[in-house]
C-alpha cells in the first residue's frame, strides 16, 4: 500500500494551518511526522482520517482517491478519550463495533489483544481504576482491535514504564511488519530514530524537510569527529575543539578530505577510545529546522 497526501491546504478562519502539505508513506514501514506545538501535526492526521475535509488537495493510496468505504484507520490520540467509568471490554467490543466489526468478532479481536497485552484480567474493572500506563494500554487497543490498514500513534508511549515501553515497541514492530502504514507523532526523538525510516518535520504549515532519516543524516557535513579520550580536555585545548562530555571532543575540520591526517596527528599523540565522523541526531535536526518564535497554536 501506497499513501499519498497532496498539496493539502487547510484553514480556519483566518488562520491557514497547512500551506500545501505533501508526503508519501509506504506500507511495511513507520513514517514520523514531527513539528512543534501548532505545526500542524494534528490537522493533518484529521483530515487523513476525513475528520474534517481539506480545503483543496487529495489523498491517493496507491495512485488513487482513498476508498473511504474500505480502509480501516487506527488513531490512538495523545488525549485519550475513553469512558473511564464504564468497563473495560464493554467499551473495547464497542468501539470495535463503531468500526464495522460484528459482535462476536469485535469479542474476540479484543479478547486477543487484552491477552497480548497482559490485560485478561482486568477486563471486567472500571477504566479509571487502572494506572496511567495500563490505561494507555486499554487505549491502544482501541487502535489495533479491528485491525486496521492505516495506523496513527501520537506520542504513544506516553505514560508508560520501560517494561510497557519495551512490550509496545514488540506490538509495533508487529504490525510494520504486516504491511500496515504507520505513521508516528512524537516529541520522543529516540523512538522515531528507532522506528521511522521516513520523516516530514512541519513548521508553522509546511513541510520544511522530509525523506529517508539516514540519508538526511549522511548529506550533512562530514567535516566533524567526535573524539572520545581520557585527554579530551587537552585535545580540545590543542585542536580548538569543543567539549561535549568530560570525556567527549567534537572536532571541526576545515575540510572533510582532512579526515585522514586529523586522524593520524589523533593516533600518534593521545591516548583514543573512539574516533568517529559526527552525524546529527533527529533531535538537532528537529531543532535546526523549527527553532522559530511565535508559532500560533494548533487547530
Amino acid at each position: 500500500m501506497h499513501l499519498s497526501l497532496r498539496d493539502i491546504h487547510k484553514s480556519f478562519g483566518a488562520h491557514q494551518v497547512l500551506k500545501g502539505i505533501s508526503l508519501e508513506a509506504e506500507g511495511g514501514k513507520a513514517f514520523g511526522l514531527l513539528g512543534r506545538n501548532g505545526a500542524g501535526k494534528t490537522t493533518t492526521l484529521r483530515i487523513l482520517m476525513d475528520v474534517f475535509p481539506a480545503e483543496k488537495g487529495e489523498i491517493l493510496i496507491d495512485g488513487k482517491p482513498i476508498p473511504r468505504d474500505k480502509i480501516r484507520f487506527g488513531y490512538l490520540p495523545e488525549e485519550r478519550g475513553l469512558y473511564p467509568k464504564k468497563k473495560i471490554e464493554e467499551q473495547l467490543i464497542y468501539f470495535a463495533r463503531l468500526q464495522g466489526m460484528e459482535k462476536k468478532e469485535a469479542a474476540a479481536a479484543v479478547g486477543k489483544w487484552l491477552k497480548r497485552l497482559g490485560m485478561s484480567e482486568l477486563k471486567n474493572q472500571r477504566l479509571d481504576t487502572l494506572s496511567k500506563g495500563n490505561q494507555q494500554k486499554i487505549q491502544l487497543v482501541t487502535a489495533l482491535a479491528h485491525d486496521p490498514d492505516i495506523v496513527i500513534l501520537d506520542e504513544p508511549f506516553s505514560g508508560l514504564d520501560p517494561v510497557n515501553a519495551r512490550l509496545l515497541k514488540e506490538v509495533v514492530k508487529e504490525e510494520i511488519a504486516r504491511g500496515k502504514v504507520l505513521f508516528f507523532s512524537s516529541h520522543l526523538m529516540n523512538y522515531i530514530e528507532e522506528f521511522c525510516d521516513e520523516i516530514a518535520i512541519l513548521n508553522q504549515g509546511q513541510i520544511v524537510l522530509s525523506g529517508n532519516l539516514h540519508e538526511i543524516r549522511h548529506a550533512y557535513p562530514r567535516n566533524k569527529l567526535v573524539v572520545r579520550s581520557p585527554q579530551a580536555e587537552e585535545i580540545a585545548r590543542t585542536m580548538e575543539g569543543r567539549l561535549t562530555e568530560a570525556d567527549t571532543v567534537l572536532l571541526t575540520l576545515p575540510d572533510p578530505s582532512d579526515k585522514a591526517a586529523c586522524l593520524q596527528n589523533l593516533a600518534a599523540r593521545y591516548d583514543l577510545d573512539e574516533v568517529r565522523v559526527f552525524e546529527p541526531s533527529l533531535n538537532d535536526i528537529f531543532v535546526e529546522y523549527t527553532d522559530t518564535k511565535g508559532e500560533a497554536e494548533e487547530a
